[in-house]
């Protein structure tokens, strides 16, 4: 009789668990910030006759991959401390996970539309970009202006209420919590400085988000009672 061949093991599980999908939140938001930092350097001039280049259409697309693992990142660190951010940080999330979802989504729309556009309605483009660095548009540009308007509001609002609540819940790097709150709310000082400052001050954000995704990454698994890592549905009812 033939003996019973063993099942073949695999490095990784097929079945995540918690402590896995953690340690990839924490490499997305690492990855998020490097991004945000990245498209900055260089980056043209906010104006119709730049959108219909090849690098705006590159930019456009990378900040639009920032965004979503952006939101990958958050949503890892606000699952690997719910209990420790209580309702503040539920708050922060929803509205900061709001932001980033509407912002990866005018990144989408500026890297597939407004090339083509910048061709054959300038004059339109030229007012989303004026709304989007909180000027007022010349003619109305319909659903674009709630979009940017609340997508703005979110990142602000929410990137300040998140990085409090992570500051207090003490679980992750209090001084990427702290960076990343006062990052967010730094760039209300674009309405009344020059163009060229919203470079900088995009810089505090992205080393926020490398920061709290490192420190994601290397944070200690929570364990179920008998010492093994939880499976998520264990990890969020803890």
């Amino acid at each position: 009789m033939s003996a019973t061949p063993e099942p073949v093991r695999t490095r990784f599980p097929l079945t995540p668990t918690a402590g896995w999908l953690s340690r990839a939140a924490g490499i997305s938001a690492a990855i998020a910030g490097t991004l945000f930092i990245g498209v900055q350097i260089g980056h043209p001039a906010m104006d119709v006759s730049a959108v219909a280049t090849t690098d705006w259409v590159v930019r456009s697309s990378a900040k639009a991959l920032m965004a979503a693992l952006a939101l990958a990142g958050i949503t890892g660190m606000y699952l690997r401390q719910i209990r420790q951010t209580g309702i503040l940080g539920f708050l922060g999330y929803v509205v900061f996970a709001a932001g980033y979802l509407l912002m990866m989504s005018t990144e989408v729309i500026a890297a597939a539309v407004l090339p083509a556009l910048a061709r054959t309605a300038p004059g339109y483009v030229a007012d989303v970009l004026a709304v989007a660095f909180g000027g007022t548009a010349t003619h109305g540009i319909g659903a674009m202006q709630a979009v940017i308007v609340v997508s703005s509001v979110g990142y602000l609002a929410g990137g300040c209420l998140f990085g409090i609540a992570l500051f207090r819940a003490r679980v992750l790097a209090r001084w990427a919590s702290a960076l990343l709150a006062a990052g967010t709310v730094a760039t209300l000082a674009l309405a009344v400085l020059p163009e060229w400052f919203n470079r900088p001050l995009a810089v505090p954000t992205g080393v926020a988000l490398i920061g709290l995704g490192i420190s994601l990454w290397r944070s200690r698994p929570i364990t179920a009672g008998d010492g093994r890592t939880p499976s998520p549905a264990e990890y969020a009812a803890a």
